[in-house]
């Protein structure tokens, strides 16, 4: 199953009908031309991707009986993590929102140069930054420094999209809520935690609201995470508030609305293998 946590979410917002491009590092090996053309295959814009003769990284899923999963990664000297400056210069023409997050934004040498480019896009203020930290700790070799520099790029995006497991490591012993206005507090205008089975729950200057989930026959749950989030999206942008200046704005209807759509887009990828998100037509 090709996949990866950014890809996800391209792929589902291409699904989505949303013209989508994606900043990403391809292996030139097998595996690499694998990834490339699913991206392709489904519509995503590679034109500024970047092809790297280092080989692709590898997870390894394993599922438990209710479909949760569990991951094992191979990621040394793999292309993923090569940035430079040069590769990441300019986002292209006409971009609303930059969206980033999971490994490629916490593990060098790459992490910085992708650091530098949420922070030149944030105090533009014109792309909307969502962030997803997709923490895998047991990658992570230093976790009090991962720590920081998940706080620091927080600070330097208008959406945080995190998962309960997220929250509970970045802050650790606190409710959901309180790691939620944690976040609100370095200036994030909307936070939204993702809670499995319990739903999700959404945060903004102005309202804060629990959203069901969505029951459904469980194949797996790998890329549920990244579908709730190219659903988020897709619904931000169709309630016109995929920008840094509204996306703090919407009243408790509308928010319940966006929530509801990202809840059907993960539900449907749960009953799916692998990550699978659905199309617009899906959705009718």
């Amino acid at each position: 199953h090709p996949g990866g946590s950014p890809l996800n979410v391209a792929v589902g917002l291409a699904r989505l009908g949303r013209p989508t491009a994606m900043l990403a590092r391809f292996s030139r090996a097998a595996l690499g031309r694998r990834l490339r053309a699913h991206a392709e295959r489904n519509g995503v814009d590679l034109t500024a991707a970047v092809a790297d003769d280092r080989p692709a990284t590898l997870a390894v899923v394993s599922l438990a009986s209710t479909g949760a999963a569990d991951y094992d990664f191979y990621l040394d000297g793999t292309a993923d993590w090569h940035w430079t400056a040069e590769e990441l210069a300019a986002l292209p023409a006409g971009t609303r929102v930059l969206h980033t997050g999971s490994l490629a934004a916490l593990l060098p040498p790459g992490a910085d140069r992708v650091a530098e480019l949420i922070s030149r896009e944030h105090a533009t203020g014109r792309v909307l930054v969502s962030l997803d930290p997709n923490v895998r700790p047991a990658m992570l070799t230093d976790p009090a420094g991962a720590r920081r520099r998940l706080l620091a790029l927080a600070r330097h995006a208008h959406l945080v999209k995190a998962s309960d497991e997220d929250l509970a490591w970045l802050f650790p012993g606190a409710p959901v809520e309180t790691a939620a206005s944690r976040l609100r507090d370095l200036g994030v205008r909307l936070v939204v935690v993702t809670r499995g089975a319990q739903g999700s729950y959404a945060l903004t200057a102005g309202v804060c609201l629990h959203h069901p989930a969505r029951p459904v026959p469980v194949v797996d749950t790998v890329g549920a995470g990244d579908a709730f989030t190219a659903g988020l999206l897709d619904a931000l942008v169709e309630a016109d508030a995929a920008h840094p200046s509204t996306v703090g704005e919407l009243d408790e209807a509308r928010l319940r609305q966006v929530l509801d759509r990202a809840t059907r887009v993960a539900a449907v990828t749960c009953t799916r293998a692998g990550a699978d998100p659905p199309h617009r037509a899906d959705l009718l």
